[in-house]
Order: C-alpha cells, then sequence, then structure tokens
C-alpha cells in the first residue's frame, strides 16, 4: 500500500466506520489495533439503533435522526462491497406503554414525529393486540411502534466493516508504526488513557451484561419494554440486553445480574422461558463525560484526531460521526457541533 495517509488505531465500529469513509475518498489508510477487530463493545450481541423521543429536539437528535436515516444505505453498501452480512434490519421497534401518563406523552409524540422526522419515520400509537404473539406485556394495553429504529448484528458488522476496509486497500494490523494524521478510536481504554494523560476525567468504561438465546424471530421489530431490549437477529438468535454498571471488579465477566437480567426478560415474554441460552456477554462501552460521540482534533497532540464515546448509541451515530470526521482529517473542513467535541469532556 506504501505510506498510510491516516492510521487509525482502534478496530471497532469508529475506527472501521473511520477507515471505510476515508478509503471511499481515495485516502491510503492503516487499522492497527492488537486486539482484532471488534475486540471491545462493539463485538457485543444487542446492536439497538434507535432514536431519541421526537420532542425537545436539539442538534444531537438532529444528528441521530441523519446518521440513522444514512444507515438504510450505509450498512447495505458494507454488505455489497464486503460480501459480508452485517445483520442490519430495518424492521423498527416496538415499546410497551406502562401507565396513561407516558400514554398521553406517546400520542404527543405522534404529532411531533411528523414534523420532526420529516415524514422519512412514523412513530405510532398502536393497540397491543395489532403485535399479535410478538407484543410485550403493557399495562395500558398500548405500544409505540416507531418505523426509524433499526438492528445490526455488531460482531457482523465489524468483520464486514473489515473485509471491506482490506477490499477497498486498506490495512489491518495488530501493531506497527504510525503514518500520517493520527485517529485514535480506542473506546473505554482510550478514555482511560486520555483521563491520566490529561489528569481530568473525559470518560470511563462502563460494564454491560447481555445474553444471547436460540430464537427465531428474524424479520420482526425489535423491543424496548421494562428497561429491556429484545433484538431478533438475522441468524435466528435473540439478543437480551443490557445491564448498566457504573461499579464494578470484573469487567468481562457474567455474574448474577445477567441471570437476572434473563429472569426480567422472560417476564416482559414469557414466551422466552424455554429458550435456550446460547451466550452470556460482558464488556466495557465507553462512555465519554457528555454521553455523546467525542469527535474531533486532539487538543493536546497536534495533528492527531479522537473519534470515542457515543455511550449506547455508537453504531447508529458512526456513519455519520465517521463523515464529519474525515471532513475534518482530510478536508480540513470542521462542522462537528461544539458538544461533540473532545473539549466539552474535559471536565475541570
Amino acid at each position: 500500500m506504501g505510506s498510510a495517509d491516516i492510521t487509525i488505531y482502534g478496530a471497532g465500529a469508529f475506527g472501521l466506520s473511520a477507515a471505510f469513509e476515508a478509503l471511499k475518498r481515495g485516502a491510503k489508510v492503516r487499522v492497527i489495533d492488537p486486539n482484532g477487530v471488534g475486540f471491545g463493545a462493539s463485538g457485543g450481541i444487542v446492536g439497538a439503533l434507535a432514536p431519541h423521543t421526537p420532542e425537545r429536539w436539539e442538534h444531537k437528535k438532529e444528528f441521530q435522526l441523519e446518521s440513522l436515516l444514512m444507515s438504510r444505505d450505509h450498512w447495505p453498501s458494507v454488505e455489497s462491497i464486503s460480501g459480508k452480512p452485517t445483520g442490519y434490519q430495518n424492521k423498527g421497534r416496538l415499546q410497551a406503554i406502562p401507565n396513561d401518563h407516558q400514554l398521553g406523552l406517546a400520542r404527543f409524540r405522534t404529532e411531533s414525529a411528523q414534523t420532526l422526522w420529516k415524514g422519512l419515520a412514523e412513530w405510532r400509537v398502536i393497540p397491543a393486540a395489532q403485535a399479535g404473539d410478538w407484543a410485550p406485556q403493557s399495562p395500558t394495553g398500548w405500544l409505540v411502534h416507531d418505523t426509524l429504529s433499526a438492528h445490526i448484528n455488531p460482531a457482523q458488522a465489524c468483520a464486514a466493516l473489515a473485509a471491506a476496509v482490506t477490499k477497498m486497500g486498506g490495512t489491518i494490523i495488530a501493531e506497527g508504526p504510525a503514518e500520517g494524521k493520527v485517529i485514535h478510536a480506542t473506546g473505554a481504554w482510550g478514555l482511560y488513557e486520555m483521563s491520566e494523560r490529561l489528569g481530568r476525567e473525559v470518560g470511563n468504561g462502563e460494564k454491560g451484561q447481555a445474553i444471547l438465546l436460540k430464537y427465531d424471530r428474524v424479520g420482526a421489530p425489535q423491543i424496548f419494554a421494562g428497561g429491556v431490549h429484545f433484538i431478533p437477529h438475522s441468524d435466528g438468535t435473540l439478543a437480551i440486553g443490557s445491564t448498566s454498571e457504573r461499579y464494578y471488579d470484573a469487567p468481562f465477566e457474567t455474574d448474577a445480574l445477567v441471570e437476572n437480567l434473563l429472569k426480567r426478560a422472560i417476564k416482559i415474554m414469557p414466551q422466552l422461558a424455554e429458550a435456550p441460552v446460547l451466550k452470556r456477554w460482558a464488556g466495557l462501552r465507553p462512555r465519554s463525560y457528555t454521553r455523546a460521540p467525542m469527535v474531533g482534533a486532539d487538543p493536546t497532540r497536534h495533528g492527531e484526531f479522537v473519534f470515542n464515546g457515543g455511550f449506547k448509541i455508537g453504531f447508529g451515530m458512526a456513519p455519520l460521526a465517521a463523515q464529519k470526521l474525515i471532513d475534518l482529517v482530510l478536508e480540513g473542513r470542521d462542522t462537528i457541533h461544539d458538544d461533540f467535541k473532545v473539549e466539552a469532556s474535559m471536565t475541570d
């Protein structure tokens, strides 16, 4: 390949998305990760691509809307180039409505979504019976059905991105020297390193646990009910997630919390009681101080950039965030909102 224009540290969703975008523009790209593709949170099992509520509109919600709409073409393009599945399915989401107050809010959002989502997706309130045997238990008997949500298989998506990067002429290696401009997309570890280097907390890793069942509902919408995500993957499995743990002793080990998660899931969807467990997963998800994606120039390292954060919304934000970052890295065009920049997470 010759010398690289860009070196990217980190072969997760953000690092590989940046590599994919840069290669589309003709740059020479090298990705370095000693742990391989999708080692961190990007190699998880859940993969919900779900929007914030269509109300109290602000730039992060607008950015997420644009990125989720981009995903409809982005992930099929990754599949076409790589020849590998990403598990991307634009099948929407069902949400249980727990009480009359929430029912009123849901109906209000039906109207606001028509404007805020620009007619490109819907937020509807439907009788639970309309979802048949895939309806979660809902105390009001009503559900929200939105058509903006999608889901993806994180590990498959990372593998497909890596294959696309390689086919487009990029290299992915375990170690090697940095060449050209440098992007740090190193997840929770990167946030810890930056915090230590700056002497202030810019973010950390929050533990999550999830569980994968053998339960085939391919083509069904994802479900969010009782704080639990149910993601019907295209390979005939069902992911259930996730715990959110600020404090933990063993970041990569599952424990009683994931078993409690499964019990909660079965209470919401009793038909899952006999489904075989295929996998239990635990890992650290990068959480910037602001919870938003951290995108832009590293204020302490000239010619180096950061692509991190995006707590729980990383895969959904990745297509547009990568585009904005590569605009800056290759063209010097900075259209990144101040709230997404590294400085926003540099706490006093």
